[in-house]
């Protein structure tokens, strides 16, 4: 059984590359979502292995979205160019932070360090 991920991203290309580049590593890829509230809705509807989210969205900071995925236990990657790792490990002491542009490779094995240690 392959793990689902949901992806929040609101760039267009850059989302549809993260999207190919999970889904080509086998996992179940839910997204993208380019808005907060898409992205709640998909997670209320059937709960991810993992969240890769991009911190600001079409419809603002992702971090509510985020706080309701670390309640659930969902693990979370935070990917994006605008934030820093401090800003965001004060928040979410347990999520992965990774830098935009992040290369395919990188970001596999940050899903699969995460997935294995979920």
């Amino acid at each position: 059984m392959s793990h689902k991920i949901l992806v929040a991203e609101d760039e267009l290309i850059v989302a549809f590359d993260l999207c190919d580049t999970v889904a080509e590593a086998g996992f179940e890829v839910e997204g993208p979502h380019s808005g907060i509230s898409d992205a709640m809705l998909a997670f209320q509807k059937e709960k991810p292995d993992l969240a890769i989210l991009d911190i600001q969205l079409d419809d603002g900071i992702v971090f509510p979205l985020a706080q309701k995925l670390a309640d659930e236990d969902v693990p979370i990657i935070f990917h994006s160019g605008r934030h820093t790792r401090e800003e965001v490990k004060a928040r979410f002491p347990h999520a992965k932070t990774l830098t935009k542009p992040c290369p395919p490779a990188a970001m596999i094995k940050a899903v699969n360090q995460v997935l294995h240690a979920a």
